[in-house]
């Protein structure tokens, strides 16, 4: 009998071309789904929470697979797969879940953080974005919390997805000033493909003075993504938490 289970796990996503599996690259989860196959020797598919862009980073991915195989100490397990792994991929836990539970489906709500620094630092460069010049950042978190006020994001996704609607519910989004780091944090019931990249790219129009609360308002309203501002590069986002309804755990 096929019982189901969430594997909880990270990745430094530089080397990958996202989560999904591509016809023409590496990807996060092709990667885990052959070492998996080959642990528990058998077919078996992973479905994550979410698909992450190439050379977006995640500190808490959830995924779900099957398997007819009894498994007793998770904790070893997950100790297992991790040093099956490549070193850019960590299996943090493997937890038993109802037999309907979906990792994406599931999901309420997704929390993403984008890392951006004025100071250079060789040993963060491929995990902190840099900018350039002074940020008002007073004025990119006013412009932020207009963010609450709309559902319709069609501004900031990737033109040409195949979502069924570009809708989705804000439930957090603030500038954070950590020591040398100013991080983006954002959280929401769901993500289109490169909305927060979109928005930290046009929230930073604002914090240049290049658009004011008004402007960015004018931007969400006129649902066309040539309206919102250039996407920020990959390596300075990061996937760092996804909560679940705790109905779904067994």
């Amino acid at each position: 009998m096929l019982q189901r289970y969430f594997i909880r796990f990270s990745y430094d996503g530089t080397h990958y071309h996202g989560w999904q599996i591509q016809p023409n690259g590496v990807s996060v989860q092709s990667t885990m789904t052959s070492i998996m196959q080959r642990y528990f020797g058998l077919e078996l598919q992973l479905t994550a929470a979410g698909r992450t862009d190439a050379g977006v980073h995640a500190t808490t991915m959830y995924a779900h697979f099957d398997t007819d195989k009894p498994l007793e100490d998770l904790t070893a397990l997950a100790n297992k797969l991790t040093y099956m792994m490549p070193p850019d991929i960590a299996v943090q836990a493997v937890l038993p879940v109802t037999p309907d539970a979906n990792a994406r489906f599931d999901a309420l709500s997704r929390t993403y953080e984008y890392r951006m620094s004025a100071v250079k630092n060789p040993f963060a460069r491929q995990y902190v974005a840099p900018f350039y010049g002074p940020l008002n950042v007073k004025a990119m978190n006013e412009a932020a919390a207009t963010l609450f006020d709309y559902t319709d994001f069609t501004s900031f996704s990737k033109v040409h997805t195949d979502v069924k609607t570009n809708n989705c519910r804000i439930m957090k989004a603030e500038w954070q000033e950590r020591g040398e780091e100013l991080v983006f944090v954002v959280q929401a019931d769901r993500f289109l493909r490169n909305m927060v990249r979109a928005i930290v790219g046009t929230l930073l129009q604002v914090g240049r003075g290049k658009l004011d609360t008004a402007g960015f308002r004018a931007v969400i309203e006129q649902k066309e993504r040539c309206a919102a501002g250039t996407s920020v590069e990959a390596k300075g986002l990061f996937l760092v938490d996804i909560q679940y309804p705790d109905r779904i755990f067994r």
